[in-house]
């Protein structure tokens, strides 16, 4: 997997809610776990943009809420690095994506971060802007 040539910061830890973006049928998810977390004894696993978490549906439609789904966070509202400026977005946004990498809706929402381009091309296909 390629490196992110910005500095994220992780600001999301497991129980926060996210924004579902895409045409899914997701509305809202909460992270219950992040794919590639660093063990550390009782230190609780945090993600941020480019990271693939697993989460819990949380609103959208009924035969979706309840079931566990893995999603790629596309923006957060903490500040990061990206060389000498820094970005930040208005909220926290995740893409549901499948065991491949592939999105699982046919579009997205709203904007997406220059980061995801370089791992993800097939999400940002789909998306409308890159920021």
């Amino acid at each position: 997997m390629q490196a992110l040539t910005a500095k994220i910061t992780k600001p999301l830890s497991i129980s926060s809610r996210l924004i579902c973006d895409d045409n899914s049928g997701a509305k809202l998810v909460g992270i219950i776990g992040v794919i590639g977390a660093k063990a550390r004894l009782r230190r609780v696993p945090s993600a941020g943009i480019g990271s693939i978490v697993i989460v819990a549906v949380k609103k959208g439609k009924t035969e979706m809420v309840g079931k566990k789904e893995r999603a790629l966070i596309v923006r957060q509202r903490k500040e990061f690095r990206r060389g000498k400026e820094r970005v930040k977005f208005e909220d926290n946004a995740c893409v549901l994506i499948d065991d491949q990498n592939l999105p699982r809706g046919t579009e997205i929402k709203g904007c997406v971060a220059r980061e995801i381009a370089e791992r993800f091309p097939k999400v940002v296909a789909i998306a409308p802007s890159v920021v």
